[in-house]
């Protein structure tokens, strides 16, 4: 029998601890969010969940050109304000309504620059029908697919969507910030 020191021991615990982490995040991460996307005009990738799992969202699909665009504000002011509470705001450019910039350049620079968006900005795919990317397929099959631009869906920590708002609905609305608030708080 070896005997093993200290430090051993040591390495020992944290590789336990690193792996037991690993397996709780992977729990508490719904499949449909554990794949890499591109970030909006960049070759970086993310994948939802290192920066969501067990964090309640709100997922939006965009698009630049589109009349709502402006609400470009009032997701980076719900951002910041619940931010710090868990909250996760994740942009999903698309051009499934004909209305997303002629260049990934252009896109991201009326949310970046024109809007000042901090938040996670997904590279445009397709988010509604058979074509949908993992987390729109996951989405739409809870609740239902976007019918246009801006449509808001509240997920809470477990990713089930637990309300879905369209584009009329701006994101200081009542109904809107009142969803944000139940799953910040159930979290």
């Amino acid at each position: 029998m070896m005997p093993y020191g200290e430090a051993d021991m040591r390495a020992l615990i944290a590789v336990i601890f690193i792996l037991s982490s690993a397996s709780v995040m992977a729990a508490e991460c719904p499949a449909f969010l554990n794949h890499d996307l591109r970030k909006l005009h960049s070759s970086d990738s993310v994948n939802l969940c290192d920066i969501a799992a067990g964090k309640p969202m709100l997922v939006v699909n965009t698009a630049s050109r589109c009349g709502y665009t402006g609400q470009f504000e009032g997701l980076e002011a719900l951002h910041k304000e619940y931010s710090d509470k868990g909250l996760v705001v994740v942009g999903f450019a698309s051009d499934d309504f004909r209305q997303e910039a002629a260049t990934e350049e252009e896109a991201a620079k009326v949310c970046f620059v024109n809007f000042g968006v901090s938040f996670t900005m997904i590279a445009p795919s397709v988010v509604t029908g058979s074509e949908a990317n993992p987390v729109f397929r996951a989405i739409n099959s809870q609740s239902s697919q976007p019918r246009w631009n801006f449509h808001k869906y509240v997920l809470n920590a477990r990713g089930e969507v637990v309300e879905a708002f369209p584009s009329r609905v701006k994101p200081d609305a009542p109904e809107l910030r009142s969803a944000v608030e139940r799953v910040v708080a159930d979290r």
